[in-house]
């Protein structure tokens, strides 16, 4: 998470979308920037409005925009699925190295995912919270320059973006069932990726 004081932005960091990158190429223009533990570098909405909001709010009588991005989900699905191949994991209940990525998907659409597919959710992360502690600016993924300008523009600051954090190649090609499956259980993710301007 970064946060920009002057500017009143706080950039969330959704796992999966490419945050990290961000992270590196702003951090040191940031009043704030939060890179560890995990829990609170991705804090979610709920979260950020809970511990982080309050500061600002009673501190400093602030209060910040909040900016975030959105991976399609099925890519995002897949770029957990990359992620959990890893030899790391070998062994782990995380590991998805021996399981099909229709199986990940199905088993991420379950009521209590187990261990490998157990990612949560982007419409949950990015849920506004009943006192409007809401998203104002949220950004596709797969449109990086649209983040880019925008940050550039309100920062006043231009900047070059990394490429890190890249999951390895794998041709995820899900079966049509297990499509219609995931958008089903998923609704909420779908619905909220299509409504980005």
């Amino acid at each position: 998470m970064l946060i920009f004081f002057k500017e009143r932005l706080a950039l969330l960091s959704v796992p999966k979308t490419g945050t990290t990158a961000y992270h590196a190429a702003l951090a040191s223009r940031a009043d704030v920037a939060i890179s560890n533990p995990p829990e609170l570098k991705h804090a979610p909405v709920y979260r950020y409005n809970r511990w982080i909001r309050p500061m600002f709010d009673k501190v400093c009588n602030a209060e910040m925009e909040l900016v975030a991005v959105m991976r399609e989900p099925i890519s995002w699905l897949g770029s957990w699925y990359r992620f959990r191949q890893r030899d790391a994991l070998a062994g782990h209940p995380n590991s998805t190295a021996d399981i099909s990525f229709d199986v990940f998907l199905r088993d991420a659409c379950r009521g209590k995912p187990p261990r490998h597919a157990d990612v949560g959710s982007q419409a949950r992360f990015l849920a506004p919270q009943p006192n409007g502690c809401a998203v104002r600016h949220l950004f596709r993924y797969e449109e990086p320059q649209k983040l880019q300008a925008f940050l550039e523009t309100r920062l006043g600051y231009r900047f070059e973006l990394p490429q890190l954090n890249v999951s390895p190649a794998r041709n995820l090609a899900p079966s049509d069932e297990t499509l219609a499956l995931v958008r089903r259980k998923r609704a909420e993710e779908f619905a909220l990726y299509d409504s980005i301007s």
